[in-house]
């Protein structure tokens, strides 16, 4: 007999504004606790000492995590010259300093725009959650150890430099996954021969995302504590929403009843990914669409006969 699983079964992606102090992960279990939710996930880490835009997945939504993680990003950050620390932060120790040359707000605007703008190249931090042999780099360099990292190709799309007053200046940056903006800041620091360190970093999208649209940890806190699980469930956002950039694709009701038992279907279309809707408008899952007009599933929703 399957064993059940404890909580409610709620399905849905809530755009939480993640707190200064909370890990993304000690988060998550918070927003499960607060929704009494059977199963959630969330879709790209956040330091504990950042803030902003953290999407959670609950329930069947944590299947369709991938697509947010491999999501684009923009955040608003402070750096500051003349400071490096082993974890290239605020919170880590401070492993050298320098005097900050006499330099002007358009220098370094020159400098973000030319060297660090477009297709780059980018050395992970140690103090970062890639494994090596099984292990966090984090957790290997707190044990002293250091790693020697490839670098690997990211894409700044947009880097604006918004203030700049010795020794901090202000970047609003839009980015590929895997770019790390701490490294970003410390290269910058680099370059102008002073180093750096983000001391504060805050996610402002996450795919077509907004913090606008986010809330804050206080209010779900609040409105749990008032009882009305109600209010909490509207504002979840449906599942497919996540899925909006890819085409959308209306089953009849017998091809939605095979393709809902994992098997593919004749259907004519442009080749590729698609959401996939049975003959009611419900969301089924993800599907692939080949050229030989053949839907496979690959991402299913887990929902009962009716």
């Amino acid at each position: 007999m399957a064993r059940r699983r404890k909580g409610r079964a709620i399905d849905g992606v809530l755009l939480v504004d993640k707190p200064a102090g909370y890990s993304s992960n000690g988060l998550l279990q918070k927003v499960r606790w607060l929704y009494q939710a059977q199963k959630a996930g969330h879709t790209g880490a956040l330091d504990p000492a950042a803030t902003g835009l953290l999407p959670v997945c609950l329930g069947e939504a944590t299947k369709f995590t991938q697509f947010l993680l491999d999501a684009n990003k923009r955040y608003l950050t402070t750096g500051v010259l003349g400071i490096e620390t082993d974890t290239l932060d605020a919170e880590g120790v401070v492993v050298s300093t320098a005097t900050v040359p006499d330099i002007q707000f358009s220098e370094i605007d020159t400098l973000v725009q030319e060297r660090f703008t477009g297709d780059i190249e980018q050395v992970p931090p140690m103090y970062s959650a890639l494994k090596r042999d099984g292990k966090k780099l984090y957790e290997l360099a707190r044990e002293g150890k250091h790693i020697e990292l490839d670098s690997r190709p990211v894409t700044i799309f947009q880097n604006v430099l918004q203030s700049f007053e010795t020794p901090q200046f202000t970047l609003d940056v839009s980015c590929s996954k895997g770019t790390y903006i701490r490294t970003l800041v410390a290269d910058i620091g680099t370059a102008l021969g002073c180093g750096a360190h983000v001391q504060s970093l805050r996610r402002t999208e996450h795919g077509k995302f907004n913090i606008a649209d986010a809330v804050t940890l206080d209010f779900l806190i609040a409105v749990q504590e008032s009882g009305d699980l109600t209010q909490l469930d509207e504002l979840l956002i449906s599942i497919d929403e996540l899925l909006s950039e890819l085409t959308p694709v209306s089953l009849n009701d017998h091809q939605a009843r095979f393709f809902s038992h994992g098997n593919d279907v004749a259907f004519e279309g442009v080749p590729g990914k698609a959401r996939v809707y049975g003959g009611r408008g419900e969301f089924l899952g993800v599907g692939r669409l080949n050229a030989q007009g053949r839907l496979f599933p690959e991402r299913l929703i887990s929902r009962q006969e009716p």
